[in-house]
């Protein structure tokens, strides 16, 4: 069955509730008017059972089927924050607020749970109950395990959980997926190196830390190839390097150093963190310097479960036909991994088409992916739970 007649007729109202929110963006937690947005749509659904402030500023609500003889149910996620980016599309919906804007898709996302929202409070045709999941801060705020932590999962007796995020590069309408690690863990580290300042003319009254950091960033990126299985996927960057002191002839007393470790395997981050830590220590004290080490866990790798990802592909295949069931894993990170943690299920990505790619300035979601993902949503309840 391709598309949801009734979704495609609702193609023009999603397609606007996405626009509103693309024009009104809001950060991390601070998602507020969006998640009023989000209330005031489900009400007019007819939906009664809404909880907010899951998580802060998430929002959880509940559809029960025409039935429900197994007790099954399945959690549906849509992440609700934007970007700290100027948007510089032009469109006439642009965001309204400086240093603001969509730039991941999330106002899709929101837009597409909220459109299956609409059809499966309508038709009703599953046998449990569906839970709609809205969260706050997927951008670097781990709203997802704030939910989590909230009881997400154990309040609402969650069973599965699926989620979804647009792929541009993807023709719009394709599918992508796998079982497994799909998106890297992200962790970061700061580094600070602390010597001994001094004029650049005498070196030699002076521990130089500008010396120190350049031999530890240089180790620090042989960590990879030396101390990481080849084929296991690691990435480590310095993404920053600055000196206490601008001027030319001054040598620095500390350089401050910050940057990222990714992986697919979650065993590898424990060993990156073990051996940056050695490197930048046994390193600065060679030298007569010290480093600090402050370690930020991060995102976990997201994996999503074997039974659950080939239901994710038989609901794609129903909706679209085309559908990669082994796309190779990425290295950003994704917060659902939390929930995945805690309850078998699967991330799939839509196509976006040929657009800017995520986080881009010029980026926006393609509004003709609606109805391709507010259907695959649909029919993941109506075959996990269907009609008795």
């Amino acid at each position: 069955m391709p598309i949801k007649n009734r979704l495609a007729d609702l193609h023009p109202e999603i397609t606007g509730w996405r626009r509103h929110l693309h024009a009104n963006p809001e950060l991390m937690y601070d998602v507020h008017e969006t998640a009023g947005f989000v209330v005031e749509r489900l009400k007019e659904f007819g939906i009664g059972d809404i909880t907010t402030g899951v998580g802060k500023t998430g929002v959880v609500a509940t559809i029960k089927g025409r039935s429900d003889s197994k007790g099954r149910v399945i959690g549906l996620r849509a992440d609700m924050d934007a970007l700290p980016i100027t948007e510089i599309t032009g469109l006439d919906y642009a965001s309204t607020v400086p240093g603001k804007m969509h730039a991941c898709g999330h106002d899709g996302h929101t837009a597409m749970l909220l459109g299956a929202a609409k059809y499966l409070a309508e038709t009703r045709n599953f046998d449990g109950t569906v839970v709609l999941i809205f969260q706050p801060a997927e951008e670097g705020g781990a709203g997802g395990k704030a939910m989590c932590d909230d009881g997400l999962m154990d309040r609402w007796g969650i069973q599965e959980v699926y989620g979804m995020h647009n792929a541009p590069g993807i023709p719009v309408g394709t599918f992508a997926i796998r079982p497994g690690p799909l998106m890297a863990s992200s962790d970061d580290f700061e580094i600070v190196v602390t010597g001994k300042g001094g004029h650049a003319a005498s070196p030699h009254d002076a521990i130089d830390t500008t010396l120190v950091a350049s031999q530890i960033v240089v180790s620090l990126h042989s960590i990879v190839s030396r101390n990481i299985d080849p084929l296991k996927s690691v990435v480590l960057t310095v993404g920053t390097f600055k000196t206490d002191s601008d001027a030319s002839n001054i040598i620095a007393h500390t350089v401050r150093m910050t940057g990222t470790v990714r992986t697919l395997d979650s065993a590898y981050r424990a060993i990156a963190e073990d051996r940056v830590r050695r490197v930048a220590t046994d390193i600065a004290s060679a030298y007569g310097a010290t480093a600090e080490v402050n370690w930020a866990p991060g995102y976990p790798v997201t994996i999503n479960s074997d039974a659950e990802t080939q239901h994710a592909i038989e609901a794609a295949r129903a909706v679209s036909g085309n559908v990669d069931e082994d796309t190779p894993p990425i290295m950003p990170s994704e917060d659902f991994s939390y929930m995945l943690e805690q309850r078998p299920g699967a991330y799939m990505f839509l196509g976006n088409g040929d657009t800017a790619q995520c986080h881009h300035p010029a980026y926006n979601f393609d509004d003709e992916a609606i109805p391709v993902g507010c259907s695959w949503f649909a029919e993941i309840v109506e075959r996990r739970m269907p009609a008795a």
